[in-house]
C-alpha cells in the first residue's frame, strides 16, 4: 500500500494545527462546532482505534472499527488533559502517523490489509457505514477524508 497520499495529509494537518495554535487571530467555533484542540483530541482517538484494528488483524485476532468514541466529548477532554494539551496532541499524532504509513506500508500483507472489518462509522449522529470494510479502506480513508477534513477544519479557526 502506498503510504505516501497519508504522510501528505499527516504533515497538511500538522501544519494547519502548529499554524492555528500559533495565531492570535484564532476564532471562536461556530456553536456545536469542535475548538482545535478537540478536533485534535478527535484524529488522536481515530488513529488509536486504526491501529488497534491493525494491530489485531496483524495479531490474527478478530477485530471491528467504531469511532463513536471519538464523538465523545468528555473522552475528547479526557485525551487532551491525558496528552498534555495542543503541543502533546500535535505530537501523538505526528507518531500515530508514522505508525499507521508502517502498517499500511511494509509491516501488513496484502491478505491482512485486504481483511474485512466490521465498521460503524459515523459523522455528527448520522451513519456513513455500517458494513465490513477492507482495513486497506480504513487506513486508506484517513487520508481521503477524515485528515483533509479536519485540516480544514481547522484552518476555519483562523
Amino acid at each position: 500500500m502506498d503510504t505516501t497520499p497519508l504522510r501528505d495529509a499527516y504533515r497538511a494537518l500538522l501544519d494547519a494545527a502548529a499554524t492555528v495554535a500559533g495565531s492570535d487571530d484564532r476564532k471562536a467555533p461556530p456553536a456545536g462546532e469542535w475548538n482545535a484542540d478537540q478536533i485534535l483530541a478527535h484524529v488522536a482517538v481515530v488513529n488509536a482505534t486504526t491501529i488497534a484494528a491493525a494491530s489485531c488483524v496483524a495479531s490474527g485476532a478478530n477485530t471491528t472499527y467504531d469511532n463513536r468514541t471519538a464523538h465523545d466529548t468528555w473522552t475528547l477532554d479526557r485525551v487532551i488533559t491525558n496528552a498534555g494539551g495542543n503541543a502533546g496532541l500535535r505530537e501523538r499524532i505526528r507518531l500515530q502517523g508514522e505508525a499507521l504509513c508502517m502498517l499500511g506500508g511494509p509491516v501488513l500483507s496484502e491478505a491482512e490489509l485486504t481483511t474485512l472489518v466490521p465498521t460503524l462509522l459515523l459523522s455528527h449522529g448520522t451513519v456513513l457505514v455500517d458494513q465490513p470494510m477492507p482495513l486497506r479502506d480504513l487506513i486508506g480513508g484517513l487520508a481521503e477524508a477524515e485528515l483533509p477534513g479536519h485540516t480544514k477544519q481547522l484552518l476555519a479557526l483562523l
